[in-house]
């Protein structure tokens, strides 16, 4: 098993090849544990293609920021996706995810190894590979309500997912912790009511399903075996009307002009609540306006009545 622990010298992060968008997050990185792991991935990349018996290429740019993703060829010459994700408490139980989906909706799993601070993941590769985000948004909001209902699955007791509320709390905490330090720009009132919803309603869920969390257009892509996949799903178990937030949330021009309206569509979309949906959306506004201040709008335009 590889260790952390190993000795690795700066220079090879700068010899090894990296996304842009991984690096720039080293340098915003507070406490240096992912700059400590950058340091290992060549390390890491070197001892999967002799263990999976792979051909690895440089990683795709610009990439996202917790994981060094790239194509790969196996000796049987399929061509497949090597992840690394930093771990991370977002990066947990995604190969869990895709084992449970099995390629329903979502690219399939082939392989997983961890190390200390690696999950290594050897996944589906997409191709064209397309994201979802080049089509228009309201066809987006179609292939998505598509998608969501294939992965809410009921799951036995057991299982190793996490409950939508540990999330809800974290963030609500979160909030709680930031508008305290640096005040907030929402009346006291009403942030309290977004963050409240936050804690609240995971727990009034009629039915808890496997969600997705981060189903977004930038996490879909274009396939062979299937016309659109999900990648790089974070699970969690819970309210099916929590998972189209991040959809409407990355909606930015149709949220603003007319978020009851986006709300509406996507709720009819996948047959859910809307006054409900709109509740969540609330709250996460709430729970965002510190760090997107431009949802502070959104929040007091749809808050509770």
């Amino acid at each position: 098993m590889l260790s952390r622990r190993t000795p690795v010298r700066m220079t090879e992060v700068k010899s090894f090849p990296m996304p842009r968008n991984l690096i720039d997050s080293v340098k915003l990185d507070d406490d240096g544990r992912r700059r400590a792991w950058l340091i290992t991935v060549s390390k890491t990349v070197k001892h999967l293609e002799q263990r999976w018996s792979l051909t690895v290429g440089e990683p795709f740019q610009p990439g996202g920021q917790t994981a060094w993703v790239a194509p790969a060829r196996t000796a049987a010459s399929r061509d497949l996706v090597l992840k690394l994700a930093w771990r991370h408490t977002e990066a947990a139980h995604e190969a869990d995810g895709l084992r449970a989906w099995d390629g329903n909706g979502a690219v399939r799993l082939y392989a997983t190894e961890e190390f200390d601070d690696t999950i290594a993941l050897l996944i589906e590769r997409c191709v064209p590979g397309t994201s979802l985000a080049s089509l228009p948004e309201t066809e987006q909001d179609t292939v998505i309500a598509s998608l969501l209902p294939r992965l809410w699955r009921e799951l036995e007791p057991g299982h190793p997912f996490r409950p939508l509320q540990d999330m809800c709390e974290e963030w609500a905490d979160e909030f709680e912790l930031k508008a305290a330090a640096q005040g907030a720009n929402l009346d006291p009132s009403l942030a309290r009511e977004g963050i409240t919803l936050l804690r609240t309603l995971p727990a009034t869920a009629e039915r808890n399903v496997l969600l997705c969390t981060d189903l977004h257009a930038a996490n879909v892509l274009a396939a062979e075996r299937e016309p659109w996949l999900v990648i790089d799903p974070k699970p969690y178990v819970g309210d099916p009307t929590y998972e189209p937030l991040q959809h409407l949330l990355n909606c930015r021009e149709r949220l603003w002009a007319d978020p009851g309206s986006l709300v509406r569509r996507m709720a009819e979309l996948l047959d859910l609540d809307v006054d409900r949906l709109l509740l969540w959306l609330f709250a996460r506004c709430v729970q965002e306006s510190l760090d997107w201040p431009p949802l502070a709008d959104i929040a007091r335009r749809i808050a509770p009545t």
